[in-house]
């Protein structure tokens, strides 16, 4: 299933959705669950969810493009990754891999929607993309071997790592340049581990206004998901609709050669085989007014 939470009357609904007719449509679950993650956590649920996909009207099912998405899931913890893929690595010495991952938090407030516009902070700040696949935890994780990780995988979704470079790189953490608010764009929808299978050989392709800025398969990752969701698990534990972000692909010689930070009406779409695409738009921020804080 490819499950998204749409917006319906001002409030959020789970859903999912289904190709008819050269459309994408979305079928409304809200009468088989509360939310997103419980179709995702609970296999009944998952069930029902089917069963009521099945008997859809697909034809009367509202269109993507009328329906407004809000992220498919609301995580509790957003763990990302630096430097995971081959060919975008951090130092190391003598050219070793590292034996363990770059791992950052994203804070709640950097959290977005699909839909969601990104508005561009109105202090000075170098705003770049990072295009990612994120792991949506389906079972608590503590401590799990490697062998066993993907058993507690919901399923995956798109992520953009929005990123504040001159910010990320002032200080010796990165925890300001990755969290202004939206600065985490997540779905559009959870492809469920039945459909998405276990990402061999995905390919995940990043594109700035049109033209390709990275590429790269997830047979380059530094760190596999099993042996990445296994190393963070020893650590922290990760529970049911948490989201980790599994790192991004370098950007082209040509796409860092030329590269300018986003500006206002920029777009940067992501894409990953069998995961579909996300399109991140950002914006200049409101005006100021007498009495705003800068």
């Amino acid at each position: 299933m490819r499950l998204v939470t749409h917006v319906h009357e001002s409030s959020e609904r789970p859903g999912a959705l289904v190709e008819h007719a050269g459309t994408t449509r979305v079928v409304d679950l809200a009468g088989v669950a509360a939310t997103t993650l419980d179709i995702l956590t609970d296999p009944a649920l998952a069930d029902a969810a089917r069963a009521a996909i099945d008997a859809a009207d697909l034809a009367a099912c509202p269109a993507l493009d009328d329906v407004r998405l809000a992220p498919p899931v609301r995580p509790g913890q957003v763990l990302a990754i630096g430097y995971n893929y081959e060919g975008h690595r951090g130092p190391t010495r003598d050219g070793a891999l590292p034996t363990t991952p770059n791992v950052f938090v994203k804070t709640r407030n950097a959290l977005s929607g699909p839909h969601d516009d990104v508005v561009l902070p109105r202090i000075p700040a170098q705003v770049d993309y990072e295009g990612e696949i994120a792991i949506v935890v389906g079972r608590r994780m503590d401590n799990v071997a490697e062998a066993d990780a993907l058993a507690h995988v919901a399923g995956y979704t798109l992520y953009d790592d929005v990123t504040a470079r001159d910010w990320q790189h002032a200080t010796s953490q990165w925890t300001l340049g990755k969290n202004f608010t939206g600065f985490g764009q997540l779905g559009p929808a959870v492809v469920t581990v039945d459909e998405a299978g276990d990402l061999t050989g995905v390919e995940l392709e990043v594109e700035r206004d049109g033209v390709v800025v990275a590429r790269a398969t997830t047979s380059q990752m530094v760190f596999p998901v099993p042996r990445l969701l296994h190393l963070l698990s020893q650590v922290i534990p990760l529970e049911p609709g948490d989201v980790v972000a599994t790192g991004s692909a370098a950007k082209t010689p040509e796409a860092s050669a030329s590269h300018v930070p986003l500006a206002d009406g920029d777009a940067v779409t992501i894409t990953a085989t069998g995961l579909g695409s996300l399109t991140t738009r950002f914006v200049a921020p409101a005006t100021l007014t007498t009495g705003d804080l800068p």
